[in-house]
């Protein structure tokens, strides 16, 4: 069970930075912040999962859409996963390594692409992802629910 938590949490990770800006948007996930909206100088626009539900052993996509009125020299992402509301996965990544830094004041997307494990148990998860600057300051924080199916569920369209 530990091998198999450890694993989806690492596929929900990456699949959150898959997320991110100036994409339309055909399906979009509901975002929640962690606190008051004001309080961040990131602020998320929107999340797109491709595909929605995310099929275990597929490639999945984590768009992230999002804003900032001030450049970011530096910085980390950290991800965390829930499932049934128990965290079974964290991650940090560096910010220059998903994005291009310094980060100009302006729109970005934040994306990742990453393929689920077979053996990933399907249902509800949680994603939530902060993200600091080089001094530890939270310039975001949001969370947001998506789903893993297995492969036979989704059909082909």
């Amino acid at each position: 069970m530990t091998m198999l938590v450890h694993l989806k949490l690492n596929f929900i990770v990456l699949c959150f930075f898959t997320l991110y800006l100036l994409l339309p948007f055909t399906q979009s996930t509901d975002v929640k912040y962690c606190g008051q909206t004001d309080e961040y100088a990131v602020k998320v626009q929107g999340v797109e999962i491709l595909p929605d539900p995310v099929v275990r052993g597929k490639p999945a996509t984590f768009n992230i859409s999002a804003s900032t009125g001030q450049a970011i020299s530096s910085g980390k992402v950290v991800i965390e996963v829930y499932y049934f509301g128990v965290r079974v996965h964290t991650e940090t990544h560096d910010l220059c390594e998903k994005l291009s830094c310094p980060v100009s004041a302006g729109n970005f997307v934040l994306s990742h692409t990453q393929t689920l494990p077979g053996i990933t148990p399907p249902g509800s998860y949680n994603l939530k992802m902060t993200i600091k600057d080089d001094h530890n300051q939270k310039l975001s924080c949001i969370s947001f629910n998506f789903k893993i199916v297995f492969g036979s569920l989704v059909s082909a369209s």
